[in-house]
């Protein structure tokens, strides 16, 4: 043990696992030698049980700092940025926590959380929100794990035990009202002779299975030899889509309202890209109950019933994540010749008369 001059404290040299460690026994003058020397004895004697006296310490300290519930959501979720669509910075990862969770229960210690605290916390929205209180409960579970990570004593059983104290949830999950594919090709037809740009979008919607937000923002740069490349950014599973264009996905591009100054394909008269809202209240006003969302699966019922086309095929049409894991690995084709080919099927549907 020797005192530090220039740090003004005494500290003990150890060898832990062969590992050379210096370890604070506190400031000098303000401890005494004598506290201090008490202190290494102490250390000394953890070492020679077994313990790493360092390690123990800093252990205590992270429980003596009592993180928060936030504080620990905010750590988690900078740990877990990295594979979240854009970095999280659209906010749906901490959204069911910030809106239900931490306003009522986030200065509580993170040791503190356990099933009693969740239950009281999700009962008001478990079965009336509860998609939403699913997810709060899973970052919950989440976040726990990574308060385990960092040394600290919490209850890792605390979702499932609040789980089984809430019960199951009475809510029903409701699908986005889809359009029947027999009656596809009417309502293609009929928006045919409607002027409105939503018209167009709404047609292009229909030919390519793809996702209104990956539509309505889709610039004319982004087209090359006649596909449609939406980027990371836009797709639901961060990975490019690629959409090939059949001959009428083209000719709605070209006879769509154009607006100078803007590069999109779908333009507002005043540049700006359209809205959802403004599409699904033209197909309400019309007195259709299917949504512009549901197309996809007006289109993937058409492909399942229809066709002989392979289960990768399909659900690569709609941007699914189809190769993934070892398969992934190896497995690095578009396949954009057979999603062509199933596309160009489903326009001859949309297009045949009768």
């Amino acid at each position: 043990m020797k005192r530090n001059q220039h740090a003004g404290k005494w500290v003990l040299r150890l060898s832990v696992s062969g590992k050379r460690r210096e370890m604070g026994l506190g400031a000098f003058p303000e401890v005494p030698i004598a506290e201090a020397r008490a202190k290494a004895l102490d250390a000394r004697a953890a070492l020679r049980a077994g313990s790493d006296p360092v390690a123990a310490r800093q252990k205590e300290r992270l429980r003596t700092q009592r993180l928060t519930l936030k504080e620990a959501v905010d750590g988690c979720f900078k740990a877990r940025q990295a594979e979240l669509k854009g970095d999280g910075t659209a906010g749906r990862w901490l959204s069911p926590l910030s809106v239900h969770i931490l306003p009522k229960i986030g200065t509580v210690p993170v040791e503190d959380v356990d099933q009693h605290v969740l239950k009281r916390t999700l009962e008001p929205i478990w079965h009336d929100k509860a998609d939403t209180a699913r997810k709060a409960l899973t970052r919950i579970n989440l976040t726990l794990k990574h308060a385990a990570a960092l040394g600290l004593e919490v209850d890792l059983q605390a979702t499932m035990k609040a789980r089984a104290l809430l019960g199951k949830q009475r809510h029903e999950t409701k699908h986005v009202p889809s359009l029947p594919y027999q009656e596809a090709p009417k309502f293609y037809q009929w928006l045919c002779t409607q002027p409105h740009q939503s018209c167009f979008v709404l047609r292009f919607l229909l030919l390519t299975a793809a996702r209104t937000g990956e539509v309505r923002f889709a610039s004319h740069d982004e087209i090359v030899d006649d596909v449609l490349a939406i980027p990371p950014e836009r797709t639901k599973t961060a990975r490019e889509h690629k959409i090939p264009l059949t001959d009428e996905a083209l000719r709605v591009i070209k006879e769509a309202h154009k607006c100078e100054g803007s590069n999109l394909l779908f333009p507002s008269a005043k540049g700006k890209p359209l809205s959802d809202a403004t599409m699904s209240r033209f197909m309400e006003r019309e007195g259709y109950e299917a949504r512009p969302h549901g197309f996809r699966a007006t289109f993937r019922s058409w492909a399942e019933e229809c066709t002989d086309a392979p289960f990768e095929v399909k659900e690569a049409c709609l941007g699914h994540a189809v190769d993934t894991g070892v398969v992934g690995a190896y497995q690095r084709g578009e396949r954009l010749a057979q999603r062509f080919n199933l596309l160009q099927l489903w326009q001859e549907h949309l297009l045949r008369s009768g």
